[in-house]
């Protein structure tokens, strides 16, 4: 009966098994039987909840918990003789119905790793709409029924009665007022009022990706919507915060175009979970798993087959040209109507087979036949029914003490299978392709290892022989001179930050590193010369309260476009010091030998902290590291120096 529409009517469909004498089954299981829940009384008034799971939801709680002994028990896969993981597992069914949720749910109830289903319309998902009400709240706070949802939610979880307390006897002012009334009282309200509060304040400031991270995070939303939702609430939260990323890359990024854009486009995220490289349980429908196949295959029926059919149908007239018919009831339809309405019902129902045949087919050990019963009889053509009656001739009659246990009944079923008479086969299991996540707080927190030095041929910038910390100024000048340099400099930038016992050891760390090229004599040398400029009695105001290091100095002054960093800066109430560093070697003695372009140097900064700080003396000093000692330039030798090079510039 079922091979209508997957071979021809005259031909004989043989399978070759390719994979002799490996272990394989085939189960059938009882089918799952809707609760009872008895009629309530006559005239009883409705204030109590009878509470009774559907029998879908039966069967996917006893699917996962299926898996849950495979995974976690250590059950083997007998045909590669290795234990089952969670990514050998494909769960497929005709259409998408409130059972994959439940199996999801199920699923990560076990905390059983599922990679989820393979689409979802986003807004349809409770969380999300959650979160969009709230946004919606945040656009329009006078709205008072998007606030009572909001309010509802899981995001601040108020009562019922509570939500009747706050918006009973209110008067003529909104809802967000009569929470308003409750601002900074520690109470639900107040709690409710600060979030909203803090969030509304975000809201102009922020785009729609960074606002909803801001809520599922510094707020702890996420956890809250899957305390109250469950874990499958986490795929769509995460589906929606991309969905955000997303829009921001092509839109201006607006809270208001974000929800329009959600909402109308209804948008229908697509999965390709075989893709995915994760160990996790996959569901898809039988038509999206087309090409692809798994150790084990589950196959949920619903019992029932399709009836709907299209009313418009289309044939051709005699020419050749397309022809609309439509189909009315039976009693009314004509002879042409009633074949070509018979020749849609066989193509349905051929591809209703053609579904079987692929579902069937992708399981490469075993294969579960379960189904649930609806209030209506299952019909013979069914799935589970044609599985069955082809089963029934040549299969063991079993009981399942797992499934004696977990459903109506003893827990019988069909059992077809073979036992491993090959060798096992080696193939990468699920794992193999995922990286493992390594404990990184064990080396994380360990200082880096020191690198090996390389060989002098891959070092062809360093020179033979290192010049000493303290050159002759009578011998050759140093080729390293700049890099000392500038590394005094980011020490005494850094160091007046580092509490005075830790200054050492954070020099020597910092000194350290490889890329450096320094050996133990000059990290010494640099850090004593360092040090001794800090721990100068005489210099104790320049790193004190009101100084600044390595700050910016960018004008136009003159005509002069100037644009440097100030080693140095104390500002006082009555005068501005200026201080540079140098680390020359030999360092001069008086004001008077000192470089001319030092001395434009320190002009230039005074010139533009001038017009910063009008009013104040500017002192001009310059550090010098080799000694140390400081020599502070007179006025006059700056002015001197400004006129001179600025003009001729």
């Amino acid at each position: 009966a079922a091979c209508s529409g997957v071979a021809l009517p005259d031909e004989t469909l043989t399978h070759l098994a390719a994979r002799q004498g490996q272990a394989g089954s085939v189960e059938l299981w009882p089918p799952i039987d809707p609760d009872v829940i008895d009629d309530p009384a006559p005239w009883k008034p409705p204030v109590e909840r009878l509470r009774g799971e559907s029998a879908q939801t039966r069967l996917a709680r006893l699917i996962a918990k299926r898996i849950e002994a495979m995974c976690a028990h250590g059950e083997k896969l007998t045909s590669q003789n290795r234990p089952i993981h969670a990514g050998d597992i494909l769960v497929l069914v005709r259409r998408r119905t409130g059972f994959v949720d439940d199996l999801v749910r199920a699923l990560k109830d076990l905390e059983i790793p599922v990679a989820g289903v393979d689409r979802m319309v986003l807004i349809e998902q409770m969380a999300i709409m959650d979160l969009v009400a709230l946004g919606r709240f945040l656009l329009l706070p006078q709205d008072d029924l998007i606030l009572a949802t909001v309010l509802k939610s899981p995001l601040l979880g108020i009562t019922e009665d509570q939500l009747f307390e706050l918006a009973h006897n209110r008067g003529e002012i909104s809802l967000w007022a009569a929470l308003s009334d409750h601002a900074g009282a520690d109470s639900v309200f107040g709690d409710a009022h600060s979030t909203l509060t803090d969030v509304l304040s975000q809201t102009d400031f922020l785009g729609p990706f960074a606002l909803y991270a801001h809520v599922l995070t510094a707020h702890d939303g996420r956890r809250k919507l899957l305390s109250r939702l469950g874990m499958d609430a986490d795929d769509p939260i995460d589906e929606f915060l991309a969905q955000a990323l997303e829009y921001e890359r092509h839109h201006t990024p607006s809270l208001e175009g974000f929800l329009h854009w959600l909402e109308h486009g209804r948008l229908q995220i697509k999965r390709d979970l075989e893709q995915a490289n994760r160990d996790a349980v996959r569901i898809m429908t039988v038509h999206g798993a087309k090409g692809l196949q798994a150790p084990i295959v589950f196959l949920p029926d619903t019992m029932q087959t399709p009836t709907q059919s299209e009313q418009l149908l289309w044939t051709t007239d005699e020419s050749g040209k397309p022809l609309m018919l439509w189909a009315p009831s039976a009693a009314d339809r004509d002879s042409l109507t009633t074949a070509t309405k018979m020749e849609a019902d066989s193509a349905r129902d051929n591809e209703y087979h053609r579904l079987l045949y692929v579902a069937m087919t992708r399981a490469e050990d075993r294969l579960y036949v379960c189904g649930w019963n609806t209030n209506r009889t299952a019909p013979e053509t069914c799935w589970y029914n044609l599985i069955r009656s082809a089963l029934l001739p040549i299969s063991d009659t079993v009981t399942d003490p797992f499934l004696a246990n977990a459903v109506t009944g003893d827990g019988t079923m069909l059992r077809l299978s073979n036992d491993q008479t090959a060798e096992p086969e080696k193939k990468d299991t699920p794992e193999d392709s995922i990286p493992q996540i390594q404990d990184m707080l064990s080396w994380a927190r360990k200082p880096a290892a020191a690198e090996a030095a390389p060989p002098r041929p891959l070092a062809p910038s360093r020179p033979a022989n290192e010049d000493p910390p303290v050159a002759s100024p009578l011998g050759v000048a140093q080729t390293d001179r700049f890099q000392r340099g500038l590394l005094i400099h980011r020490l005494l930038q850094s160091l007046p930050d580092v509490p005075e016992k830790s200054r050492r050891p954070a020099a020597e760390a910092f000194l350290a590193r490889r890329v450096w090229s320094l050996t133990p004599e000059t990290i010494t040398a640099i850090i004593s010369e360092t040090l001794a400029v800090l721990n100068h009695p005489d210099f104790s105001a320049l790193f004190g309260p009101g100084s600044k290091a390595e700050v910016p100095v960018t004008g136009l002054i003159e005509g002069y476009v100037l644009s440097g960093q100030v080693d140095r800066l104390v500002v006082k109430d009555d005068e501005v010091m200026i201080v540079d560093y140098k680390t020359n070697r030999p360092p001069p003695r008086t004001a008077d030998d000192v470089n001319p372009a030092y001395q434009f140097q320190m002009a230039a900064y005074r010139a533009a902290l001038t017009d910063i700080y009008p009013g104040r003396k500017i002192r001009c000093v310059l550090l010098w590291t080799d000694g140390p000692f400081i020599t502070e330039l007179p006025s006059a030798m700056l002015d001197a120096a400004w006129n001179r090079d600025h003009h001729h510039g």
